[in-house]
């Protein structure tokens, strides 16, 4: 079996830093992508920046760029969260395509609240 255990998540002040970690452990071959969603009451859940194993490409939502940086090392991915802004209150999901011996799947973890306010 293959879990995500997500870290770092709290409350912060408009405008300060947050950095989540998220970190895949059990059996794991591989892991073709990572990435950070988040779901804010209301609204549905939507892809905040991923990245390629492989490679290192990124991907960030508009409303992120600039802002927040994602990384990786090992089996875990990070996120580097600046310049916050009450907007990117939500619960964070980590997400990722692992191959477990078998095939890959994609696992979630459990998510960590963030929320911006002063």
């Amino acid at each position: 079996q293959v879990q995500l255990v997500e870290s770092g998540g709290g409350l912060v002040q408009p405008g300060g830093s947050l950095r989540l970690s998220c970190a895949a452990s059990g059996t794991i071959f591989s892991i073709a992508v990572m990435g950070w969603y988040r779901q804010a009451p209301g609204k549905q859940r939507e892809l905040v920046a991923s990245i390629t194993w492989t490679g290192g490409s990124t991907y960030y939502a508009d409303s992120v760029k600039g802002r927040f940086a994602i990384t990786n090392a090992k089996n875990t991915v990070y996120l580097q969260m600046n310049s916050l802004k009450p907007e990117d209150t939500a619960v964070y999901y980590c997400n990722g395509d692992v191959n477990n011996g078998v095939l890959f799947q994609k696992y979630w973890g459990q998510g960590t609240q963030v929320t911006v306010s002063s």
